[in-house]
């Protein structure tokens, strides 16, 4: 999305970090900025069923403990 934002295909929504050196350096705007708000934490919903791969419930562990939230 992003080569095809650069080329002028249109408008790619992507997390900011991947974009920062082509806005730095010109290659490509900030557009609707006031209807983008920063994400401040990644949202993950996953089915509540008992039996839970592991390999889940430990991926979901770590993002509890390192975001700072309980949810």
């Amino acid at each position: 999305m992003v080569e095809a934002a650069k080329q002028g295909m249109g408008l790619a929504h992507v997390l900011e970090d991947l974009v920062t050196e082509h806005v730095a350096a010109g290659r490509l705007v900030r557009v609707l900025e006031p209807w983008c708000p920063p994400m401040y934490r990644f949202h993950l919903y996953f089915p509540g069923t008992p039996r839970m791969p592991g390999k889940l419930r430990v991926f979901i562990d770590f993002l509890r403990t390192h975001s700072g939230h309980d949810a």
